[in-house]
């Protein structure tokens, strides 16, 4: 009988890091052939530009495949499943598969899928990997006010005050085969024991919990689990096994077309703004800086900015920048746009001098 191709699944909320993870795995790929299958959330296809811009060997056009504008969990039988069927029907199939999920993604979904027979008899999940943000969760950001909530907890406990963050976060980790706590280079010591501790409050029996930055661990660790996961669904709890729909309602995502920015530094000025004074979970794309022949790429959470250039602007693409920006139902995309838009005004004569 014919192996089957193992497939990594790397879950996790909005900019903790997958994409950092999934690069440092094809840099370190060891001669693998790895295809990679990216999910969107929203209008543009951030991470496989990112991705495909990288000039990493094995990370080819051909190699990397796109679902995008469509949440993962809620599009398996429409995009997930052609997409299998044409990477495991390749003349040449690929050692490995990774799939990494939309920040919004419920993962438990997707490993649900590869026991459908077409699937599971050519493939399996080796591992689902959630990546977590050490920063973000020692900070508190799944509760608006912790010390509110628990008021109301401790008055009525019978009342269900989960927010939506809250729920994506537990389900990704109680999922997880291996749980990486990425960025722990932006945490004292404190905040990463607090942040560990709240993992570790949601893991499942022996699921390991490793620390990381920038997404950097050797693929030994990450490859090769060997956890079939799709044979082991009942030890994986969901708020979602009773049937109840998976709602993305509580977010949305824009797309802002940029006009050449001045400096990066005004750029980066105007997404921190725009993270404090609107509900902005995460911010990524890519902008054209006045003078410079590389495209800067941005990523964002919060109002912590990392930007760097990638790659020159090609011939054949027009040199402009998107970004996408991804939050709460209530995000007002005309003051998205104009503190974003401010970034690429001219600088005043008084400012310039």
């Amino acid at each position: 009988m014919p192996r089957k191709i193992p497939v990594t699944v790397v879950t996790g909320f909005l900019g903790a890091g997958k994409t950092s993870l999934v690069r440092h795995l094809l840099e370190h790929a060891g001669g693998r052939r790895i295809a990679l299958v990216v999910n969107e959330f929203g209008e543009l296809g951030i991470d496989r530009e990112i991705l495909s811009g990288c000039g990493i060997p094995g990370c080819e056009e051909d190699a990397v495949v796109e679902l995008a504008n469509g949440c993962i969990c809620c599009t398996v039988a429409d995009d997930f499943l052609p997409t299998m069927r044409r990477l495991l029907g390749r003349t040449q199939p690929p050692d490995h598969i990774v799939i990494e999920t939309s920040g919004l993604a419920l993962p438990k979904p997707l490993v649900k899928a590869f026991t459908w027979p077409e699937i599971r008899t050519r493939a399996t999940v080796d591992g689902v990997i959630a990546v977590i943000d050490a920063a973000a969760v020692a900070a508190g950001m799944f509760a608006a006010d912790p010390a509110a909530l628990d008021r109301l907890r401790r008055a009525d406990p019978s009342l269900d005050h989960e927010t939506p963050l809250e729920e994506l976060f537990e389900e990704q980790i109680l999922c997880a085969d291996l749980v990486v706590l990425n960025k722990t280079d932006q945490v004292d010591a404190a905040g990463l024991a607090l942040a560990e501790a709240r993992v570790r409050a949601h893991l499942r029996p022996a699921v390991g919990l490793l620390r990381a930055r920038h997404g950097a661990l050797d693929p030994a660790v990450l490859l090769g689990l060997g956890a079939e996961a799709e044979e082991d669904l009942d030890s994986r709890p969901s708020h979602h096994d009773a049937g109840e729909p998976h709602e993305h309602d509580a977010f949305a995502s824009l797309v802002v077309e940029l006009a050449p920015v001045t400096a990066v530094e005004r750029l980066t000025a105007a997404v921190r703004h725009l993270a404090r004074s609107q509900p902005v979970y995460r911010v990524k794309g890519f902008a054209r800086v006045a003078d410079r022949p590389m495209r800067l790429v941005l990523q964002a959470v919060g109002d912590r900015v990392e930007t760097y250039f990638d790659r020159p602007w090609r011939a054949d693409e027009p040199p402009c920048g998107r970004l996408v920006v991804i939050g709460d139902a209530d995000l007002d995309g005309t003051a998205v746009r104009a503190i974003l838009g401010a970034a690429a005004a001219p600088v005043p004569p008084a400012a310039a001098s």
